[in-house]
């Protein structure tokens, strides 16, 4: 009874330090007054300039749009690194391709976006392109580094994968192509669903790399946000993560429906 009750309350106290500063953010998102800590009464006022600001609506369809096609090639990508490196057996220096997919998730955003503006300036040298830095630039870091994270969920899934079901499919008369398409993505479908919501989601809250590789006309969301943050803090901020925090809980939320729904 007790260790129960002692873990109840380290569950409470981590989520209470990890929740709670965002619960204030979408408090304060109502609020009157200009100045974002002082209280001065209920309103919808930093919503309406929200919708109003074409800076922040511009670098959000921007942001949306490299995000969501950065997502899709990372998750083809990543599943085809994931899957050869699981299923095909005599791969040279397997270990050694096995580490390198994974490095990025351990490497500094800053060496990545480093990394990556000196590849794109000595492209350009080389056989002029990309011709300049912008939303091209972007989606192409973002996939490099966002490919590590889906190919590493669909390492796990398939690890524990029940091959029997695949070689019981076989027997029946299946080809290795059909299992592929009708018993083995079928499965791991999940894990693709939540690989290209991760890749999506870091994607949309990048800011280092994105820094590194943008040009002119390419502000992404965290660009813009941190510009105006660095002038001191602004509601419309408040507003708009308030916004982005709803509609990530309604994207999870469906997730978790539908993950459960497959499951059963």
């Amino acid at each position: 009874m007790k260790s129960s009750l002692i873990k109840s309350i380290v569950i409470f106290l981590g989520l209470f330090f990890l929740y709670f500063p965002i619960l204030v953010l979408i408090f304060y998102s109502f609020n009157e007054n200009k100045r974002v800590m002082v209280w001065k009464g209920f309103s919808l006022r930093w919503y309406n300039e929200l919708f109003n600001n074409e800076q922040i609506i511009e670098a959000f369809i921007i942001s949306i749009k490299i995000a969501s096609l950065s997502a899709t090639f990372a998750t083809i990508l990543g599943v085809m690194i994931g899957y050869s490196l699981v299923r095909i057996r005599k791969i040279p220096f397997k270990s050694f391709y096995i580490f390198l997919s994974s490095t990025p998730l351990v490497l500094p955003e800053l060496i990545l976006g480093l990394s990556m503006l000196l590849f794109f300036i000595s492209l350009n040298n080389v056989i002029g392109f990309p011709s300049s830095r912008g939303q091209l630039t972007i989606f192409i870091s973002h996939v490099t580094f966002c490919i590590a994270f889906v190919a590493i969920i669909i390492q796990a899934r398939l690890t524990d994968f029940n091959k029997n079901i695949e070689e019981a499919a076989m027997d029946l008369g299946y080809n290795y192509t059909k299992v592929l398409y009708k018993i083995t993505l079928p499965i791991i479908l999940p894990s693709i669903i939540a690989g290209w919501l991760l890749a999506f989601t870091i994607s949309l809250d990048d800011l280092v790399v994105a820094s590194f590789t943008t040009g002119p006309g390419a502000n992404t969301l965290p660009i813009v946000v941190f510009s105006k943050v660095r002038l001191g803090l602004s509601p419309e901020v408040n507003a708009l993560s308030a916004i982005l925090m709803f509609a990530l809980i309604i994207i999870g939320l469906f997730y978790f429906y539908f993950n459960k729904k497959f499951k059963h």
